[in-house]
């Protein structure tokens, strides 16, 4: 198990260097002169230009620039902003628990909605109850985040007036207002995810309940939801669990439609404005901490097999 896991640790290492490789030179594929933009009034000025450009390594070949780049991240030092002036590691660390409180209660509701739907449908089959949760689930995942977030400002904000139409508050402030403004992106974000997990659910549930152990469960007289949740369910996590590390990780990665919709601070917001400003050392790092994220998440899933499925411990 521990050699295991530092082999996994390892592969992190050459995972991240070669992602860096491609954010970087996928980035000087961007159109624009960053200098341009940074000079202002003073774009029309070839000094200034120059001055930018040698401040910013902009006149350096781009194997050079990487490498400066690459060093420097080593040391965890992002680099500074061009268009705001401030450390790019004190953006992360700004906009990450924004996102993350989004992210984590959008998950929370659509693992309450989904997975209960998908073992419902799966256990009651051809139903009633199997088509109305399969309609759900479509619905889902086929509404447009940014049509039932407006739908919900409408109906929430506007006529009822519950809830507050967009901005945040952060949990530390005032737990209540924070819940206020976030519920509302949270539930437009879970609910596509719920359909997915529904669905993924479903289709596990059904595997699993068509295998010899269920069929012996239930012929040594065990009640029937002790065979579902213990063995059946327990036996379709797997399958589960990887769909909603990818998830989770892509709720982290910044939903960025529902951020700009409902006026969320969180990393969606802050990446779409850095490429805007081709403000390239924010992009580069907003890119890499999503990508270590992804790769964090990839070993949580992993773990978490291990957890459910005993016979992956042992092999």
């Amino acid at each position: 198990m521990i050699g295991w896991l530092l082999r996994r640790l390892a592969q992190i290492i050459p995972t991240l260097l070669i992602l860096s490789v491609m954010i970087f030179g996928l980035q000087q594929l961007m159109p624009g002169d960053p200098a341009l933009i940074l000079a202002g009034e003073e774009r029309g000025d070839p000094v200034v230009l120059a001055q930018i450009r040698a401040e910013l390594l902009l006149d350096r070949p781009i194997a050079e620039q990487y490498f400066v780049w690459v060093s420097k991240v080593v040391q965890g030092d992002f680099g500074f902003s061009w268009r705001i002036r401030m450390p790019v590691s004190q953006l992360i660390l700004e906009k990450l628990p924004v996102t993350f409180q989004l992210a984590t209660m959008a998950f929370v509701i659509a693992i309450v909605i989904g997975v209960p739907l998908g073992i419902l449908s799966a256990v009651r089959r051809d139903t009633p109850t199997d088509w109305l949760a399969n309609a759900v689930a479509l619905a889902g995942i086929s509404t447009p985040n940014f049509w039932l977030g407006i739908m919900m400002i409408l109906f929430f904000s506007v006529n009822l007036g519950w809830l507050p139409p967009s901005g945040y508050v952060p949990l530390t402030e005032d737990w209540r207002a924070s819940l206020a403004t976030t519920i509302m992106p949270a539930f437009v974000l879970g609910s596509g995810i719920a359909g997915v997990l529904m669905r993924h659910t479903r289709a596990a549930m059904m595997t699993a309940m068509a295998q010899d152990y269920v069929r012996t469960a239930r012929a040594k007289g065990m009640a029937e939801g002790v065979v579902v949740l213990k063995h059946a369910f327990r036996n379709a996590l797997i399958p589960v669990v990887t769909l909603g590390a990818i998830e989770f990780g892509r709720l982290l990665a910044g939903a960025v439609l529902t951020e700009q919709i409902f006026t969320i601070p969180g990393f969606g917001k802050l990446i779409v404005d850095a490429v805007f400003n081709r403000d390239y050392p924010v992009v580069q790092g907003v890119v890499l901490a999503t990508a270590l994220i992804f790769v964090v998440l990839s070993l949580v899933a992993d773990l978490l097999y291990m957890a459910i499925n005993p016979r992956l411990r042992q092999a």
